[in-house]
């Protein structure tokens, strides 16, 4: 044995759960931070272990537990205990560290690894023990609080929650014991109604004991969070309170002078609180506190989350533009970038790349795209309300963006914004103009800024980091990362602009030669100039397997791009040291090298070409050539380009990190938009009080499944994830009723008919549990996923058009995908078998 893994001291940051118990860590989280902690030590669990296994308990424990209920057990568990000795090596340890807080009476305490977890609160059911003194009360006290993991109590509420007893070990904290005038717990919002504007403190006379076993009606005080005033007080007659005796604590009467006397000062409050909002901060949660004052000074006995508290217990924030207008919205093309939740820091920052990449769907405040339930849509009402007030139909323009934005159920209809015309003239024509202006000039030198935007990302990461206060990191915002922000967005901009061209030819391809054969002729995009970067972490991987790679190299052309790529608060791959590892452990298991299929494609092009060739001789080596060509080029541009605009986001969230060091308040800023958190830089705090409200409504938004892709009117996402019928497909306020297909079908992907058994994920976390030649089905894909794609004989996907991710990688690769189906997660299964026809578009389960 060695007394070091047995005693850990109780401000060590490594002192986590599975090490000092659930209260333990709590303490120990507490004294990192800085808070007033009375000082101790830990007896980790592995001095629990290594008491039962030098008396060989275990077995003897499981064994009793298996053949009796828990009274007799416990009875029995705690007679084995009595009996056994604790190595003299423990005692030593025990001793030792004790000896270094002098001869103080100190709180012996439980800490078991089930307890004070986020969502259960284990709170009494093991033992504490105060005021003892002395080694070989210490001693025992430890051993006491050993047998207590075992009482009837504990056994039963373990197995209420289906924790087994196998998997449980107790730690013991021994701390100084405060000897508090003055004692309470404290909650950070109202565990009652769930009110989060006031800190909630009940205070009593004497140890906290009185009021955390009910002995008596403490007083309550009320604390506003924000002005640290008192807003209300109840102030209680006490007549018991708990106190230190030299055989350690018991109840007395409370002086008559005391028992109606306000236990805490408004200042003793305000301080109190602001030691609560500290805590709350420290935990991203709710809240319980233990405290005692002695002496006037305030001290930190114990913090667990609260558990039980009320749906509702902040005031969510209404993310929600859905609640603006009646209006038709998609997330078919924005969806497929951004799957996710946004916190407030990546909507401001997706509001300013919007307004850069695509200038032209705002008028003067009215915007083309929004937020609903924190996801990003496009509001299609407002972006095509311009083109029909000059005359073009509702229906002409849904079919000219299908290829973009998907498809739109049949039956819902499309609300258009009564603009009228001239007020829309003078206001899109100087935007359009300054667009084109703008997007013509960086077309000319739009090689040079891609292939300089890498170097210039390092330069500006390296001055964020360098940024020694809060003021310096402001000005640099100011000076050059603003600039830089904004000119990665226009990258996009330019790649995109003034290319319809692509999009007319493909749909006269698809009338010219069908859909199978035109899916075939986009492809070989990968073999141009630089090649498309959606493959490009898929097929960086594979060099990286073969040695042509190193792992550094790979980290800085393909470490910015994730599922989640858009979403500041997500780590990158590249911040990870061992996510390359677990690419290259997935990859090993793909049955087919993406090189195969690629080599595969090529054949099927070579084979739609010779076809096309046949028919059009006249056409084929000339026109169509060239309009190919022209649209792999805008392909290759736009991917590049896209990649580019990720890494422009990378740099956003090492400025949002680094401003959230130098001004203590951590990933706060996540929950800030851009302005508050310059705002922030600057010396103005006052927006960190929204930021528990913004943090549940991200976090109740994240807890809901993936919305429909297609929107009509006011959509409330808590309504609709409660109710059993909900469609995952479309939802429209109107109560227009949508024919409900069972059918699963989409837009066609690449050429093939794949039969296979499904495998339904929900997130890119999944991935590992899909098997080689399973159906990948799920909400979305993007380039995150691509690594995925060789694993998988078919993709298909609720959200998705032709022109998405997914179905450009899919083509490329020649894997039958079918994308934008809206309805394939609900009507599909883990385990079903189907049938994937990337030709038509269609899956069909299969019996049996």
């Amino acid at each position: 044995m060695s007394e070091e893994r047995f005693v850990v001291p109780l401000d060590d940051p490594a002192a986590e759960l599975a090490l000092v118990g659930g209260k333990g860590a709590s303490l120990a989280r507490l004294a990192v931070a800085g808070l007033p902690v009375p000082p101790g030590f830990h007896l980790s669990t592995a001095a629990y272990r290594a008491f039962v296994a030098y008396n060989s308990l275990q077995d003897q424990i499981l064994a009793v537990i298996q053949e009796n209920q828990p009274d007799a057990a416990a009875e029995r568990i705690a007679a084995l205990f009595a009996a056994a000795e604790i190595p003299a090596e423990l005692v030593e340890a025990i001793v030792k560290a004790y000896a270094l807080l002098g001869d103080i009476a100190v709180a012996v305490r439980s800490s078991a690894t089930a307890e004070d977890l986020p969502e259960l609160s284990f709170a009494g059911q093991q033992d504490t023990y105060l005021n003892i003194r002395g080694e070989t009360a210490v001693v025992d006290a430890v051993k006491r609080c050993w047998a207590s993991l075992w009482t009837a109590r504990a056994i039963g509420y373990r197995a209420r929650h289906q924790i087994g007893s196998e998997d449980v070990a107790l730690a013991v904290v021994v701390q100084e014991l405060v000897p508090a005038d003055a004692a309470g717990v404290m909650f950070t919002v109202d565990p009652v109604t769930g009110d989060s504007s006031q800190v909630l403190i009940n205070a009593a006379w004497g140890l906290g004991e009185a009021v955390v076993s009910g002995l008596v009606t403490p007083d309550t005080v009320a604390v506003d969070r924000e002005s640290g005033a008192v807003v209300h007080r109840r102030t209680s007659e006490k007549a018991a309170m708990t106190v230190r005796t030299a055989d350690g604590t018991q109840e007395q009467p409370v002086p008559v002078e005391l028992r109606r006397a306000e236990v805490l000062t408004d200042r003793q409050a305000c301080e109190l609180s602001v030691l609560g909002v500290r805590i709350e901060k420290l935990y991203e949660r709710p809240m319980d506190i233990e405290w005692a004052v002695h002496q006037g000074r305030p001290f930190i006995v114990q913090a667990r989350p609260i558990t039980g508290l009320p749906a509702k217990s902040l005031a969510l924030e209404a993310w929600n533009d859905s609640l603006d207008g009646d209006y038709l919205w998609t997330n078919a093309n924005l969806g497929e970038a951004v799957p996710s939740v946004m916190t407030p820091a990546t909507w401001s920052l997706m509001r300013i790349f919007m307004s850069c990449a695509m200038a032209t769907t705002a008028i003067d405040g009215m915007l083309g795209y929004g937020q609903i339930g924190g996801r990003l849509y496009m509001n299609l009402s407002m972006s095509l309300s311009i083109p029909a007030r000059f005359g073009v139909t509702p229906k002409r323009i849904l079919g000219m963006i299908g290829d973009v934005f998907g498809r739109i159920p049949e039956g819902v209809q499309l609300p258009i914004v009564p603009l009228p015309r001239v007020w829309m003239l003078r206001r899109l024509i100087p935007t359009s103009l300054a667009v084109v202006k703008r997007v013509r000039a960086n077309k000319k030198i739009l090689p040079e800024l891609l292939a300089a935007a890498p170097t210039r990302f390092q330069g500006i990461r390296a001055r964020i980091e360098a940024a020694a206060t809060p003021a310096e990191l402001g000005k640099l915002w100011d000076a050059q990362v603003h600039d830089y922000f904004l000119q990665s967005s226009y990258l996009l901009e330019a790649a995109t602009k003034l290319e319809s061209g692509p999009l007319t030819f493909t749909r006269t391809l698809r009338k010219l030669v069908g859909e199978a054969d035109t899916n075939a002729l986009l492809t070989g995009l990968n073999a141009g100039s630089g090649g498309l970067a959606s493959l490009g972490p898929l097929l960086g991987l594979a060099q990286v397997a073969r040695g042509e790679m190193d792992a550094q190299t790979y980290a800085r052309d393909h470490g910015h791009r994730c599922p989640d790529e858009f979403e500041v608060s997500v780590p990158r791959p590249a911040e990870d040291p061992h996510w390359l590892d677990r690419q290259l452990a997935g990859f090993a298991t793909n049955t087919v090298k993406p090189e195969e299929l690629l080599a595969r494609q090529l054949a099927a092009r070579t084979a739609a070409w010779e076809r096309l060739e046949q028919r059009f001789p006249k056409k084929a080596p000339k026109k169509i050539a060239r309009q190919l060509e022209h649209g792999g080029n805008v392909a290759r541009g736009r991917e590049h380009a896209r990649s580019e605009v990720i890494r422009g986001f990378w740099a956003m969230r090492i400025f949002l990190l680094r401003a959230g060091e130098l001004t203590g308040h951590g990933d706060d800023v996540f929950f800030l938009s851009l302005d508050e958190t310059l705002a922030l830089l600057a010396g103005d705090e006052r927006a960190l009080a929204q930021v528990p409200a913004r943090r549940e409504t991200y976090r109740r938004y994240s807890a809901l499944p993936p919305y429909p892709a297609v929107i009509r009117g006011a959509f409330d996402p808590f309504e609709w994830a409660a109710d059993p019928d909900r469609r995952g497909d479309v939802f429209d306020a109107t109560d227009a009723v949508h024919p409900v297909s069972d059918a699963v079908t989409g837009f066609p992907g690449a050429l093939g008919v794949v039969d296979g058994v499904v495998r339904v994920l929900t997130t890119m976390d999944e991935g590992d549990q899909l098997q080689p030649g399973e159906i990948l089905v799920t909400t979305v894909t993007n380039v995150g996923w691509t690594p995925l794609f060789p694993r998988a004989a078919a993709v298909v996907t609720d959200v998705g058009a032709p022109l998405s991710h997914a179905a450009i990688v899919a083509r490329e690769l020649g894997i039958p995908a079918v994308v934008g189906c809206g309805n394939a997660t609900m009507r599909l299964h883990t385990g079903d078998h189907v049938r994937v026809d990337g030709e038509h578009g269609t899956v069909t389960l299969l019996a049996g």
